[in-house]
């Protein structure tokens, strides 16, 4: 299974990690850069607990069995 995603709703959208990694657990998408055709070329998020910002391909997102859709 996966996750539904509209690219176009992704920009502030709250993710839970199902790995937790030195706490970090909960994050949101806080920059997301669209070529002119509405593409995402850039995906940008960021951990709640510590604010670190890391770079992913949104489709990881997609993957049930590493992203949870909200805070969960």
């Amino acid at each position: 299974m996966k996750n539904q995603i509209n690219p176009k709703r992704l920009l502030h959208s709250k993710w839970t990690k199902c790995e937790v990694i030195n706490k970090m657990k909960h994050f949101m998408v806080t920059e997301l850069e669209l070529d002119e055709f509405q593409v995402v070329q850039r995906c940008v998020i960021q951990a709640v607990y510590n604010k670190q910002d890391f770079e992913l391909d949104w489709r990881e997102l997609k993957d049930l069995s590493v992203w949870r859709q909200g805070w969960k």
